[in-house]
Formats: structure tokens, sequence, C-alpha cells
């Protein structure tokens, strides 16, 4: 594991642990955040531990222009439960992303150090949200880190039952109209999968964070997975 020092350095990714850690310590700061989305590099820690950086062998992810939305989803965007609205309430986003309370997990790992660095790159047109309303109130929503052909998902929660699911969706949506190529889902986790997102080896994604052409046919993402 590569210990970091003021240095805004990260080592290839293929130098992770087999669980996925590539280094520890730095800072939350603006460049080093950057550069570490940049190069599939993300940061996953306790608030009382040190700084933890990850590049998992294997990355959760959504391909949008192959995504195809469930039956029960579908019924429930006709449903018109909810207003969905984009990038305009990234403060009250990240705010209930670090308060909601999660079945099977004490505390958060959104610091507050992690809002303010969060929150800066918002400030800098990087980060954006989705927002989840429902009676005129912010029942959902989700936010990342937006690379302009691939969207870092970093967090979401949700008040209402589905309210964070619409989230997800219409966001998918969005990106598949403005031609991105992936949305990150960065680790496994079984909500994840329910919503339709599957695991790519780190070697795939890193191509297509890099632009190399790709084809991301669901036949070439099998033979991947």
């Amino acid at each position: 594991m590569y210990f970091l020092s003021k240095d805004v350095y990260f080592p290839p990714v293929d130098e992770a642990s087999y669980e996925g850690v590539l280094a520890i310590g730095g800072d939350l700061s603006i460049e080093r955040l950057l550069l570490a989305y940049q190069n599939g590099i993300f940061p996953w820690f306790n608030e009382d531990e040190p700084i933890l950086w990850w590049a998992p062998p294997e990355r959760m992810v959504i391909v949008p222009s192959i995504y195809k939305v469930s039956k029960s989803i579908r019924n429930l965007i006709n449903q018109n439960k909810f207003e969905v609205t984009f990038n305009q309430n990234f403060k009250d986003v990240i705010t209930n992303c670090q308060q909601i309370e999660r079945s099977g997990q004490e505390g958060t790992w959104i610091s507050n150090a992690i809002m303010h660095s969060y929150t800066q790159l918002h400030e800098m047109g990087i980060a954006k949200s989705v927002e989840v309303g429902q009676n005129s109130e912010l029942v959902g929503g989700l936010y990342g880190v937006d690379l302009g052909h691939v969207f870092c998902g970093e967090s979401m929660f949700s008040k209402v039952p589905n309210a964070s699911k619409m989230g997800f969706v219409w966001l998918v949506n969005y990106l598949k109209e403005n031609n991105y190529k992936l949305l990150d889902c960065q680790v496994h986790n079984d909500h994840l999968e329910k919503l339709g997102a599957i695991e790519i080896s780190r070697e795939l994604f890193m191509k297509v964070l890099k632009s190399e052409e790709i084809n991301l046919s669901s036949n070439s993402l099998l033979r991947d997975h």
C-alpha cells in the first residue's frame, strides 16, 4: 500500500491491494480529488480513519446506452409521484446523504471534510446532484462527480419508498441522452445490482475512463464480465 505525502500523486491503479485499496493518507484537496477521479480512484473511509483511496479490481457500473428500465420502474415513472430536478440543491442532497440512517450501518463515511471538498467541486461545476421531490419536499436524491463522459456516483438517500430509485433512473436517462459512456457505481452492493448495475474489470473501466474506443455493447461486456 502506498502512503501519500504532500505531493499530489497516485501510483498506478494496478498496484492496488486485492481488496482494492491503492493508497492511504494525503488530503481532500480539490487538486488531489480531481487527479483521483480522472485516474479511476476514489476516497472511501470512516471519519475516525485515515483517508483510504480505492481502485477496486471489479467496478460496479451502469452502461447508459444499453440500460433497460424494468417494468416496475416504468410503472413507478408513470404514476408521477415525484418531481425530479438536476443540480438545483446540492447542499441539501449531500447533507441528507450524510445524515440519513441506513440499515446495518453505524455512522457515515461522509465526513464534514468530505462535504466541504465536494461542495467546492460543486461550486466549480464538477460535483452535481439529482433532487427528488414530493409535495414540494426533498425526499430523495444523489450526488456524484461529473467527468463529462463518465459520471461517478457517490451517495444517494431516500426518505420515502422508491425516491432514490427514481433519481437513479432519471440520472441514467440523462446520461444516455447526453452520450455518457458509464455511470460509475464504484463497488458492488445488492441494491445497485437490483437497479441493473453490473461489474466490469478495472482494466475495461480504465480504458473507458481514458476515452479509448471501446465497444460497450452487452455482448462485449458479458465477455469481459
